[in-house]
């Protein structure tokens, strides 16, 4: 399966990626864990198929200090005891917000609860507006058939403005 539209040398797919890498940096300015991010970010893309995204947040995840264990269970997370009760509300808001289609109601009043038992309202809008973003990302991945396997950690650094 080769990759349909290159958007980072495309005019118009580059600006584009410019801006929601912009987006990210905002949320990144939450006092969120690194570490969180990348896991909610890998969740996400798990669920949406998107191989470029599940490269990019295991390899970014492994760079934040989260142990393999952690990165090879977040799809089982619910079966698994190696998350924190705030990454399992985080987690779960991450599903929801992903599976609107599925979800009848959207994102659980019992789950927005244990979000905001564990996240003041800056940190939630960060992780609303993650899960939001990481959608969008999987969506241009998954629609052009990014390949995952090639992201060096790092590699978009200088690509803000």
């Amino acid at each position: 399966m080769e990759p349909r539209i290159n958007l980072m040398t495309n005019k118009l797919g580059a600006k584009v990626s410019k801006r929601i890498y912009n987006v990210n940096l905002a949320i990144q300015e939450a006092s969120l864990s690194k570490s969180l991010m990348e896991l909610v970010e890998l969740r996400v893309s798990q669920i949406n198929g998107c191989g470029w995204c599940v490269d990019v947040h295991t390899k970014e995840a492994a760079g934040a200090g989260v142990s393999a264990l952690r990165i090879n269970l977040v799809a089982a997370w619910r079966e698994s005891t190696v998350f924190t009760e705030a990454e399992r509300a985080a987690l779960a808001l991450a599903e929801e917000g992903t599976r609107l289609a599925d979800a009848h109601q959207g994102v659980s009043d019992e789950t927005w609860d244990q979000v905001r038992k564990h996240y003041d309202a800056d940190q939630t809008a960060a992780l609303v507006s993650l899960v939001a973003m990481i959608n969008a990302a999987n969506r241009l991945g998954v629609i052009t058939r990014m390949q995952g396997g090639s992201y060096d950690p790092g590699m978009f650094a200088g690509l803000s403005n």
